[in-house]
């Protein structure tokens, strides 16, 4: 099976939880898999990565433009999944919004096969100011069941990609 990076970029902790579960949907498939924080990343010694990063203001965070800059040779050579989290609305989480236009500009080097876009999570006691609590939707928007289904397709992605003669 493969070696798989979930990288991440989080704020708050929200898109920390949604690597974590998509890692432990790739290792139930058999995969060997890394979860870690982009900055935590100092080479790609990977089969292949899924990135992922919390939406703030419809923009990823700027550690996983940093990330993409810095790995970008390596990320072009490996088959790459991109995922955001953010969205505090649970239809228009589940509608999976495509790519921001931000977020696909940064990431457009990379030749990404696939993007996911997942609800976010915005306690009711984060460190934010008191502008942005009046202003979002306060709750736990993440859909499990949506972020395990699109991993168990990666899974099986991977599996096909081992295949003697792919």
């Amino acid at each position: 099976m493969s070696r798989v990076l979930v990288a991440y970029a989080t704020k708050l902790s929200s898109t920390r939880d949604v690597a974590e579960a998509i890692g432990e949907e790739l290792r139930a498939a058999g995969h060997e898999v890394d979860v870690r924080l982009v900055g935590e990343v100092r080479q790609i010694d990977y089969d292949a990565v899924i990135l992922g990063s919390a939406l703030y203001a419809a923009t990823w965070l700027s550690e996983a433009n940093r990330f993409v800059a810095r790995h970008v040779a390596a990320l072009q050579a490996l088959p790459v999944w991109l995922f955001s989290s953010g969205p505090l609305d649970s239809r228009l989480a589940a509608s999976n919004p495509p790519i921001t236009r931000h977020a696909a500009e940064a990431t457009a080097p990379i030749g990404a096969r696939g993007h996911h876009t997942f609800g976010g999570r915005l306690a009711p006691d984060a460190p934010l100011s008191p502008q942005v609590m009046a202003t979002h939707a306060i709750g736990d928007f993440r859909n499990w069941a949506a972020m395990r289904a699109w991993a168990r397709s990666i899974a099986a992605e991977l599996a096909e990609l081992n295949r003697p003669g792919q």
